[in-house]
C-alpha cells in the first residue's frame, strides 16, 4: 500500500461485504487509529471454523505507528478479537466505555490486557501528533455505545458505530447537538452502519418491546423461556422488570447471559429487588407460573442454553409440555435455519414458541433503517460516504440512499476489506489493498486452515471419500489379493457392488501394468497411477466427485 505523506488513509480489516469481524483503519503518515476489533461466526461452508478474526499482518508491522484502539461499543463483532489483537501486536492502549470496559475485563485474561484498558466519557479528546479523537453517543441494542470521530488534517471523519435514532429510549438519547456542532466544523466522511440499509423507515424504540413483552407475560401460565442476545441489558431489565410485575423469580442460563447480568449489576443497568435470581436448584420449589428462565442460544447455537433445552441435553432444565418460549431476537444472517431446527425440536417437545412477528413486538433491531440512514446524512452533511459493516448488497442500498440525499455518486465508495481510499486536499482516490483475509479459529486457537483446506472439506462434506487399498509383495513385485475398497459417505457398498467391483478391476489393472513397468515400487506414483483412472471411473458413471486417496501397502 502505497501512501503519500499528505493523505489520510482509510481501510478496514473486517466489517465490509460481511457482517461481523469489525475493525476499521485510519492511517496519517506514522500514525493509526484503529477502531473496533470484532469476531465473526461462520456459515456453513466454513467447516470446522468455530471464529473468524481479522487479519493483523499490517498492524502486525505497523505497530510503532497505533497510537490507540477505540471501542465503538461492547457486541463480539465489535471486541470479539480483542485477545487476539493485544497477543499480536503491542497497542500502547484500548479505550473503551463503560459497559464495553466491563465487558473486555471480564473477557481478557489480565495478563494480556495488562494495565493498556481505559474508560472514557463522551466529552473527552484524545490528542495525538496528528488526530483528535472525540466521541458522541448513540442508540444501540447495548448501552454505551459511540460514534468515534477523527479529526484529522484534511478533515472530519466520523464512524458511525452502530446506531438507530430512538426518540423514546431506555437510556440516554443519540447526542444530536454534539452531532450538529461536529458538522458545522466540516465532515470530511462518514462511515456508517448498513446493516438495516434495505429497509424503509425508522426502527421500532425499544420501549415499544418493553411493553410487548410484558402484554405476553401478562397472559402466560406455566413456565416462560426468554432467548435473547446477552449483551442487549436494556431488554434483559425489561424481562427482569415484567416478571417482577407478575411475580415471577428468573433463573439465568448460558455463560454470556451471566456474565451480562453481573456486569450490568456493577454498572446499574440491571435493577433488581434482592432475590429476583434464583439458581437452578431453586427452580424445583417453585410453582410454573412463579419462574422465568432467561437463557442465551437466540440464533440457535448448538452449544447455546436453549438449543440444549430443546434437544433435552441440557443438565438442569427439560422442557415441561406448556412451557412458553419466547425468541426476543431476530435472525443474524446465515442464522436462519439453525433458529428454525431449534423451533422444530422445541415444538416436538410440547412447548408453545413466540417469535417477534408484528404481532407480538418481542424485538426490536438496534441498526437504524433508511429513515435513521438519511437523518445521519442531512445531520452530518459529509463530502464522502463509505458505508460499512454490512454484506454487499447492504453495502449497495446504503449508497442508494446516500444519493438520494444529494451525494454525488462518486463520493460514495463501496469497499471490501483491505482496499485503501485516501483522502487529501485534492479530493480522494483508490490507493491499493492490503492482505485482509481473515484468521480461522478452531477450539481455543487460531489455526492454520487455509481457503484451499477449507475448499477440500466443502468436497468432503458434499461428495465423500473413497479409499482404495493395494497391497503389494516387495520381493516378488506381484499384488497380494484383490484391492480393497474403503466408501465413507460415498455410496453404500452393498448397493453398489457392480460399481465397487469394476474400481477393484481397474486398481488391479493399474498395479499389475506398474508392477511390470517400473523397477522399484514408488508408492507416490503408483498412487498417482490409480486416483485419477479410479476418479474418472466414478464420475462417469455417478456424476459425483468423491476425494480418491489410493493407500499402498507393501509387505
Amino acid at each position: 500500500m502505497k501512501i503519500y505523506n499528505n493523505e489520510v488513509a482509510v481501510f478496514s480489516l473486517g466489517g465490509l461485504c460481511e457482517v461481523g469481524k469489525n475493525c476499521y483503519i485510519i492511517q496519517y503518515r506514522d500514525e493509526i487509529v484503529v477502531i473496533d476489533c470484532g469476531g465473526l461466526f461462520p456459515d456453513d461452508s466454513l467447516l470446522g471454523v468455530d471464529l473468524v478474526l481479522p487479519n493483523l499482518d499490517y498492524l502486525v508491522a505497523n505497530q510503532d505507528k497505533i497510537i490507540g484502539v477505540f471501542i465503538s461499543h461492547g457486541h463480539e463483532d465489535h471486541i470479539g478479537g480483542i485477545s487476539y489483537l493485544l497477543s499480536q501486536v503491542d497497542v500502547p492502549v484500548v479505550y473503551a466505555s463503560g459497559l464495553a470496559n466491563g465487558l473486555i475485563k471480564r473477557k481478557v485474561k489480565k495478563n494480556i490486557l495488562g494495565n493498556k484498558l481505559r474508560d472514557f466519557l463522551e466529552d473527552d479528546i484524545i490528542k495525538s501528533k496528528y488526530f483528535e479523537v472525540t466521541f458522541y453517543r448513540t442508540n444501540h441494542s447495548i448501552p454505551d455505545s459511540f460514534a468515534i470521530v477523527i479529526k484529522t488534517p484534511h478533515g472530519n471523519i466520523i464512524h458511525s458505530g452502530d446506531f438507530k435514532f430512538d426518540f423514546t429510549p431506555i437510556g440516554p438519547m443519540t447526542n444530536l447537538s454534539k452531532i450538529s456542532r461536529i458538522a458545522d466544523e466540516g465532515v470530511l466522511c462518514l462511515l456508517s452502519d448498513s446493516t438495516n440499509a434495505l429497509f424503509p423507515g425508522f426502527t421500532m424504540s425499544e420501549r415499544n418491546v418493553g411493553l410487548g413483552i410484558r402484554n405476553i407475560f401478562n397472559n402466560i401460565k406455566g413456565r416462560v423461556i426468554v432467548a435473547s442476545f446477552a449483551s442487549n441489558i436494556h431488554r434483559v431489565q425489561q424481562i427482569v422488570e415484567a416478571s417482577i410485575d407478575v411475580g415471577r423469580k428468573i433463573a439465568i442460563f448460558g455463560r454470556s447471559m451471566e456474565n451480562t447480568i453481573k456486569v450490568g449489576t456493577e454498572l446499574n443497568y440491571i435493577k433488581a429487588p434482592a432475590g429476583t435470581f434464583i439458581n437452578a436448584k431453586e427452580l424445583r420449589n417453585k410453582k410454573h407460573d412463579e419462574i422465568t428462565i432467561l437463557c442465551t442460544g437466540s440464533q440457535g447455537e448448538p452449544l447455546a442454553a436453549l438449543s440444549r433445552i430443546a434437544t433435552g441435553s441440557h443438565k438442569d432444565i427439560n422442557i415441561i409440555p406448556g412451557d412458553t418460549v419466547i425468541f426476543s431476537s431476530s435472525p443474524i444472517p446465515g442464522n436462519k435455519y439453525s433458529i428454525n431446527r431449534t423451533i422444530n425440536n422445541l415444538f416436538k417437545r410440547g412447548a408453545h414458541v413466540v417469535v417477534n412477528s408484528p404481532l407480538t413486538g418481542t424485538h426490536t433491531s438496534g441498526h437504524g433503517g433508511q429513515g435513521e440512514q438519511q437523518l445521519l446524512f442531512a445531520l452530518t452533511k459529509p463530502k464522502h460516504f463509505i458505508p460499512i459493516h454490512g454484506e454487499y448488497h447492504m453495502l449497495y442500498e446504503h449508497v442508494q440512499t446516500a444519493t438520494l440525499c444529494g451525494l454525488p455518486k462518486e463520493n460514495c465508495h463501496i469497499l471490501e476489506n483491505g482496499e485503501v481510499v485516501a483522502f487529501s486536499k485534492k479530493g480522494a482516490r483508490k490507493a491499493g489493498r492490503i492482505n485482509a483475509d481473515g484468521v480461522y479459529v478452531t477450539g481455543s486457537r487460531v489455526s492454520d486452515i487455509s481457503n484451499a483446506i477449507l475448499r477440500q472439506r466443502k468436497l468432503l462434506s458434499e461428495n465423500g471419500i473413497l479409499t482404495v487399498v493395494v497391497t503389494v509383495d516387495k520381493k516378488k513385485k506381484q499384488l497380494m489379493g484383490k484391492p480393497l475398497v474403503i466408501s465413507r459417505g460415498f455410496i453404500y457398498m452393498k448397493d453398489n457392488e457392480e460399481l465397487t467391483y469394476r474400481i477393484k478391476m481397474l486398481s488391479k489393472e493399474i498395479t499389475e501394468n506398474f508392477l511390470k513397468e517400473n523397477k522399484t515400487i514408488q508408492k507416490e506414483k503408483l498412487k498417482s497411477a490409480i486416483s485419477e483412472p479410479v476418479y474418472n471411473l466414478i464420475y462417469e458413471i455417478t456424476e459425483r466427485k468423491p476425494m480418491v486417496i489410493p493407500v499402498i501397502m507393501t509387505a
